[in-house]
């Protein structure tokens, strides 16, 4: 059974309450390690010293970027800030109306849902939808707008494993852009992705699922 997704609200407060933690343990240690009192690191930072035991038990809520930066700097640590990828980014208006031109073209006999997210405990990758029926399953990844076919046959390769997948279908907005895109990288990825939108859409019009994976233009 797929997990239930983690809303974007309370990841974020558990990724939040997860780094203030890790960030008061590493300024505490530092602070220690030198030697300094609260009281100086404060005093350095433009704080004050109970605002900076507050850090170090990982108790302020409204604490600035320039406020944790000038502690770092007062311990002889530059702080560094980056982005990863940690899932798949909210579904726009575009791709919701692209999912809703497929749910139309398939039978009423298949189950449809969205936002279905992997079988695994923390993570945040979920497919746009995922057509079911009695023993079948096929999930669908919406693109309005493609560029790197390559590397989104790649992380589609991996959501397939850790999803547990039998087929995956691509769907693709039809613009001029895509289409041109598509032409470029179709036969490079014919071995992930087979079969084209006749068959695919024919399939679920019937209330099949397609025989393998592929690509729908729609």
């Amino acid at each position: 059974m797929m997990a239930p997704r983690e809303r974007p609200v309370d990841r974020a407060a558990r990724v939040s309450r997860k780094i203030q933690l890790a960030v008061a343990t590493e300024l505490r240690d530092a602070r220690l390690a030198a030697g300094l009192s609260q009281q100086s690191v404060g005093r350095a930072a433009g704080i004050s010293h109970a605002q900076v035991g507050r850090v170090e038990r990982g108790a302020v809520s409204g604490l600035t970027i320039a406020q944790l930066s000038g502690i770092a700097t007062a311990l002889g640590l530059d702080l560094s800030v980056r982005f990863f990828p940690g899932g798949d980014p909210l579904r726009d208006a575009a791709q919701s109306s692209l999912l809703e031109r497929l749910r139309q073209r398939i039978h009423v006999s298949l189950k449809w849902q969205t936002e279905v997210a992997l079988p695994i405990e923390g993570d945040r990758r979920a497919w746009d939808a995922l057509i079911g029926s009695s023993n079948e399953r096929t999930a669908v990844e919406a693109e309005t707008r493609i560029s790197d076919g390559q590397a989104l046959a790649r992380k589609l390769s991996l959501k397939r494993r850790d999803g547990r997948i039998e087929r995956v279908m691509l769907l693709i907005a039809d613009t001029r852009r895509n289409r041109a895109a598509l032409i470029s990288w179709r036969e490079a990825l014919r071995s992930d992705f087979p079969l084209d939108s006749r068959e695919i859409l024919r399939a679920l019009q019937e209330g099949r699922h397609p025989p393998d994976s592929g690509i729908v233009v729609l």
